[in-house]
């Protein structure tokens, strides 16, 4: 198949009618080569704390798919519920708390870039 033709690479419809059966972590990972993005969906179990943190580099949108939590801010708490697209941009500081359905969110940004190492003759990625 070529690279270039749009096509369907999950099916999220099992997770939305119950996150709660599927198992927590990563469910699904964009992994095509060739890719200007990366794309994750992340299923977390109730009660769960990321603390507060930033990302230096990347801006990132985040959709809520199933579940809800609670995001705090800088700006303060603010409540995540299915359907919320949530704009992280690089460098916010941001945590979460799932609650008591647990949380499934996608998220995508840029793609990182691979480990660079740089010598006289310039920088090679391998």
């Amino acid at each position: 198949m070529t690279q270039n033709v749009p096509r369907v690479l999950h099916d999220m419809q099992p997770t939305i009618a119950d996150n709660t059966a599927v198992p927590a972590g990563v469910v699904w990972r964009l992994a095509e080569p060739g890719r200007q993005l990366d794309a994750n969906v992340l299923n977390l179990p109730a009660g769960t704390v990321i603390e507060a943190h930033a990302e230096p580099d990347l801006d990132v949108l985040m959709v809520v798919v199933a579940g809800s939590a609670t995001m705090d801010t800088e700006g303060g708490a603010r409540p995540l519920l299915p359907g919320a697209v949530v704009w992280l941009p690089r460098g916010s500081t941001r945590g979460f708390t799932t609650g008591t359905d647990g949380l499934t969110y996608l998220t995508v940004h840029g793609r990182r870039p691979g480990m660079q190492i740089r010598g006289a003759g310039g920088v090679r990625r391998i």
